[in-house]
C-alpha cells in the first residue's frame, strides 16, 4: 500500500509557523509544501517544497499568477489530502484540489479571534473539515474546535 500524499499549504509568517506545528501529524504520508518563501525549503528538507507568488486580494495581478502556480502544482502532485492554516494560496489550493477530488482540511489562523478569516470564510464550502482555534468561533455544524496549534 502507498504512502498517502500529503499538500500542505501556508502563506508566510504565522500561517507557516501554524503549519510547522501540525508535522507530527503526517507522520507516515509523504508530504509536499507550498509556501510564499522560499527559504522555507529548509525547514522541511527531505520532502518536496515549492515557492509560490506571494500575493494577496490587494495585488490582483500577482494573485492570478499565483492562482496560476498553485492549480498546475495541485495538478502535477495530485495530493489525496490538502490542508492549509492560511491565506491565499492555501485557499487556491482548497478550491481546486475539491474540485478535482481531493480531500480538504482548512485550519483557520489562530490570529483570527473575532471571526474566521475571509480566506477560511471563502474555503468552507471546499472543505471535508474545517476548523478554528478559538472554541467560541465554532458553530458545532460547518466549523469544528479541536483545539491549537500554539498555545
Amino acid at each position: 500500500m502507498s504512502k498517502k500524499k500529503i499538500l500542505a499549504v501556508a502563506s508566510g509568517g504565522g500561517h507557516w509557523i501554524q503549519l510547522m506545528r501540525l508535522r507530527p501529524a503526517f507522520e507516515g504520508c509523504e508530504v509536499v509544501y507550498i509556501s510564499t518563501h522560499e527559504g522555507y525549503s529548509k525547514q522541511v528538507s527531505g520532502s518536496v517544497f515549492y515557492s509560490v507568488t506571494d500575493a494577496n486580494r490587494w495585488n490582483k495581478i500577482r494573485l492570478i499568477k499565483m492562482a496560476f502556480e498553485v492549480i498546475r502544482l495541485v495538478g502535477r502532485e495530485k495530493p489525496d489530502l490538502i490542508i492549509s492554516t492560511g491565506a491565499a494560496p492555501g485557499l487556491l489550493a482548497i478550491v481546486w484540489g475539491k474540485l478535482t477530488g481531493s480531500k480538504t482540511i482548512w485550519l483557520d489562523s489562530i490570529a483570527n479571534v473575532e471571526r474566521i478569516s475571509m480566506s477560511g470564510r471563502l474555503a468552507r464550502p471546499f472543505t471535508n473539515i474545517h476548523l478554528t482555534q478559538w472554541q467560541e468561533l465554532a458553530d458545532g455544524n460547518s466549523t469544528i474546535f479541536k483545539g491549537n496549534v500554539i498555545a
